[in-house]
């Protein structure tokens, strides 16, 4: 039966096969560049680059994400309120106390990262420590130390830049069969230059179901034991509900950090674009696009997080 633990050694085996794909796909990609191009070089130079991207994304990923959200740490005497709640939670939860870092950011909005609970951070914006009451933002930090305990961040921190790589390989890769030179066979260079347009083409659909694959079911779960954490599930759904009221994006927020949040930080649509009246095929047609468009989402439905803390009976 699934449990808690189950999940964790889960995501250990997550992480280390995602990286493993890394590596297989960059020298995979070296070997077509070196044939290509007709220059082996490039071959061993994807061997150390895949390497060292590796390490990069276990020992660095999480500093790399907090300097693309704009994060800086905050020092107890600048919120006593929030290093508090961080560190009475953390105990309860039996983690060590993380980095508290904040996000000068008016939208509400929150994400752990870190490698281990040992090398934890929790960074909120400043506007959710303005929009929520303690016992909200309590259900906040219980959700995002539970991502720290189930052992999400480091799958998740990781994603951030394997995805980014993923974006700027598929640029490149484009450009690099514009303007790369012959090879040995005009044939085999045909066929191989349109294997690498298809692959840059499907390169960002691969990095989005990346994400997706780690995004939404543990949503859920974080959501349910920082409810148990708190041992207040009213306190996170309501949290969530306003947070999910917020329409406006943030600042600096990417697709290769979205899924970090504890919701979409791209905001919604405007309030009061209420759609145009239909015919029954057409809400019908309607009904299937939305659906496929939520199979799509980072994150579960704000609607669907809520009703399910609050049917825990705690």
């Amino acid at each position: 039966m699934a449990s808690l633990y189950t999940h964790q050694d889960s995501n250990i085996r997550r992480t280390w096969f995602l990286m493993s794909v890394f590596f297989a796909v960059v020298i995979a990609l070296g070997w077509y560049f070196s044939y290509a191009l007709g220059n082996g070089a490039i071959l061993y130079g994807a061997v150390i680059f895949s390497i060292l991207m590796n390490v990069v994304s276990y020992w660095y990923s999480d500093k790399i994400v907090l300097s693309m959200s704009g994060a800086r740490p905050v020092a107890r005497e600048e919120n006593r309120e929030l290093w508090n709640i961080v560190e009475n939670l953390s105990i309860t939860a039996g983690l060590p106390m993380p980095e508290l870092y904040i996000i000068d950011d008016p939208a509400p909005n929150a994400f752990a990262t870190g490698r281990d609970k040992e090398h934890a951070v929790v960074a909120v914006t400043s506007g959710l420590t303005h929009m929520l009451d303690r016992n909200e933002l309590e259900g906040v930090i219980a959700h995002e130390l539970s991502h720290i305990g189930n052992r999400d961040i480091l799958l998740s921190t990781v994603v951030v830049v394997l995805v980014g790589f993923v974006a700027l390989l598929s640029d490149f890769f484009l450009r690099a069969n514009f303007w790369g030179g012959r090879s040995r066979d005009d044939k085999a260079s045909g066929i191989m230059m349109l294997i690498g347009i298809i692959l840059a083409i499907l390169s960002p659909l691969i990095a989005t179901l990346i994400q997706l694959a780690i995004s939404r079911k543990r949503e859920f779960l974080a959501d349910a034991s920082g409810a148990l954490l708190t041992r207040y599930p009213d306190g996170l759904a309501t949290a969530l509900e306003k947070i999910g009221s917020y329409s406006q994006p943030m600042r600096r927020v990417s697709n290769a950090t979205a899924h970090l949040f504890i919701s979409n930080p791209f905001g919604l649509p405007a309030p009061g674009t209420a759609p145009a009246r239909v015919s029954a095929g057409g809400r019908q047609a309607g009904g299937a696009v939305k659906k496929v468009a939520t199979l799509f989402m980072t994150h579960p439905p704000i609607k669907e997080r809520v009703r399910a803390l609050r049917d825990i009976g705690v």
